[in-house]
């Protein structure tokens, strides 16, 4: 068991720790079970297991009595694994690319409708952007966001459509038609006053939008030249290796 942490909730601590146990042990667990392996009261376990049930990280068997983990705890599980593995396969080109070309690359992904930015490698400039590890923003409002969104069908219209940041669908409608022939989307300003992002959307072997290589610098440096000769073609070209990588082969796009 672990010792009690200084800031620990120890509601949370048992609850995880009976997540814990049942992924261990190769047979379905009883509440009195689980409550004499906790060293916890039934009661105390019969509430952590409702809980966890109506959240669908835990399920039961009326007839026997058993709990097992829910289908929600092995989803989650399959969400760790996709983004490890997708920070395995992108590290060694997002190092190649912010070696090549001196700035901070991401990898990012979409949840919620919004961007995640899930992995960096940083450059050696002197004058930085702001590290955005484990940070979130709105799709529409960054380069990475809209060169995922840009794949695919896209719902952008209705009620919603300025809850998500959106102001003139059919503008962003035209952007997205522009990032979907060119395959990169830039922006300036989306993430900060002074910050340019340059994105390309990965994909899988079925074509699927898995996340994208994102490329954030300050704007001064981001000149146009320097950007059609220099930082789209290469981030292109990262982003074609690393959808390889996964798979993709533009003959089944």
């Amino acid at each position: 068991m672990r010792e009690k942490g200084l800031y620990s909730v120890q509601a949370v601590v048992k609850a995880i720790d009976l997540l814990e146990t049942l992924a261990m042990e190769n047979t379905n667990l009883t509440a009195q079970a689980i409550a004499k392996k906790l060293e916890i009261s039934r009661n105390k376990a019969f509430r952590l297991l409702a809980t966890l049930q109506e959240k669908g990280l835990v399920e039961h068997n009326r007839e026997t009595g058993a709990y097992y983990l829910g289908l929600q705890a092995f989803e989650m599980a399959q969400h760790i694994l996709k983004s490890d593995n997708l920070i395995r396969l992108a590290h060694p080109i997002m190092l190649q690319l912010a070696r090549k070309l001196d700035e901070a690359v991401y990898i990012t992904v979409m949840n919620n409708d919004e961007v995640f930015f899930l992995d960096m490698v940083d450059s050696f400039q002197q004058i930085k952007t702001v590290d955005l590890v484990g940070r979130r923003f709105p799709a529409f409002t960054n380069a990475a966001g809209k060169a995922i969104k840009s794949i695919g069908s896209i719902e952008i219209f209705g009620r919603g459509a300025r809850r998500r940041g959106i102001t003139d669908p059919g503008v962003l409608e035209m952007e997205l038609t522009e990032i979907r022939k060119k395959g990169v989307a830039v922006d300036f300003g989306g993430l900060g006053e002074g910050i340019c992002t340059v994105a390309v959307a990965i994909r899988d072997y079925a074509g699927k939008v898995v996340g994208a290589l994102t490329l954030l610098a300050p704007s001064f440096r981001m000149l146009q030249e320097r950007l059609e000769n220099e930082v789209i073609p290469s981030m292109l070209e990262g982003g074609e290796q690393l959808s390889m990588k996964f798979g993709y082969s533009r003959a089944y796009a």
